[in-house]
């Protein structure tokens, strides 16, 4: 592979730079005969969705290599996955694919969640060692249902006994991988985050209580604000559980507070879309624009979706000896967030994809 040569604002310092590609990795210091492939202009470390499907909504590996294929040409050159029921290992492979990073399946109760995701537990007392299965089965991460709809009580309601969360979380953390759970009501949280749990997904709940709890013990929270969107949509067909709606519709209309005061507390927040489970692939733009419209500086946005989200999730942006996932641009997109949606060049393993 020819070695090529970027020049470029680099983000998010904004710094003019060069940049040498060699062997998919990235080098600051000259290399002769490189071909210049971009020459002005900014420069970001690919973009993340850090709450994706690949897969959950795909029939089989090809269906999931093409929603792979539409966030990448989108700018996510990095997905975190958060479950799903078919195998992607062999997606990993694919050198034009993302980089993703597995959670294995989810892990639930009966009933209590999507139909045929999940990996079911009749008894919660089983969850530890279900735990231990999936942490060996992901890429360092394990997918919780932390709650649900339980229809005996018509309205969301935790999954897991507090002290069973504590052992599931321990036994997650000794070997080697992170807890994220989804969560959208208040009533979950506090054993969720006092167990030790690293992300929250969602988290339309938050109370000034459990954001305090969150911003203490360092747990991160993915809103994936273009999925709350559909909480009216989810609420009105729902009428025959009419507190579940009403708690739905709640819960949607105080999201700006509940985002604006977590980032306020200083928690820890990541871009992701959700992407498969009723979101369409390619959106992480939307989602950047949206948590800069929930308080978030431009830039603060840009980084929840590269160079910040990049470092939590064991990545490196652009430095000497990091891969070469870059995105260039012609327009800043500190200025205007939709030039996000129109990269000039996207390089990925150091490979021009556009």
């Amino acid at each position: 592979m020819p070695a090529l040569h970027m020049r470029g604002a680099v983000l998010p310092d904004g710094e003019t730079r060069d940049l040498w590609i060699v062997n998919g990795r990235i080098r600051l210091t000259p290399v002769p005969y490189a071909e210049t492939v971009v020459d002005g202009g900014f420069l970001l470390p690919g973009l993340v969705d850090a709450h994706c499907h690949i897969g959950l909504a795909a029939a089989d590996l090809d269906e999931a290599e093409q929603h792979a294929l539409t966030d990448r040409d989108a700018g996510t050159l990095l997905v975190r996955d958060c479950g799903v029921p078919l195998d992607t290992r062999p997606l990993q492979e694919k050198l034009e694919l993302p980089r993703i990073v597995r959670a294995g399946k989810h892990i639930a109760r009966p009933k209590r969640y999507i139909r045929d995701v999940s990996e079911e537990l009749e008894d919660p007392s089983q969850l530890p060692s279900v735990v231990a299965e999936q942490a060996a089965a992901g890429d360092g991460w394990v997918k919780l249902i932390g709650d649900w709809i339980d229809r005996d009580k018509g309205d969301l309601a935790p999954l897991w006994p507090d002290d069973v969360l504590t052992e599931a979380i321990k036994v997650a953390h000794e070997a080697g991988a992170r807890v994220t759970a989804h969560v959208f009501s208040e009533e979950a949280l506090p054993g969720l985050i006092n167990a030790g749990i690293d992300c929250i997904e969602h988290g339309t709940g938050l109370t000034a209580d459990t954001i305090e709890l969150m911003a203490s013990h360092g747990t991160a929270l993915v809103p994936t604000l273009i999925n709350i969107e559909t909480f009216p949509g989810l609420a009105a067909g729902a009428s025959k559980y009419p507190v579940y709606a009403g708690h739905m519709l709640d819960l949607y209309g105080r999201i700006r507070q509940t985002v604006g005061a977590a980032l306020e507390a200083g928690v820890p927040v990541y871009a992701g879309t959700d992407a498969g489970g009723g979101i369409a692939h390619g959106r992480i733009v939307d989602e950047i624009v949206a948590l800069h419209e929930m308080g978030l500086t431009t830039t603060d946005a840009i980084g929840s979706a590269s160079w910040a989200a990049r470092e939590w999730l064991g990545f490196r942006g652009i430095e000497e000896g990091a891969a070469a996932d870059v995105i260039a641009y012609d327009q800043d997109p500190r200025t205007d967030l939709n030039a996000l949606r129109n990269p000039t060049r996207i390089l990925l393993r150091g490979r021009i994809i556009k």
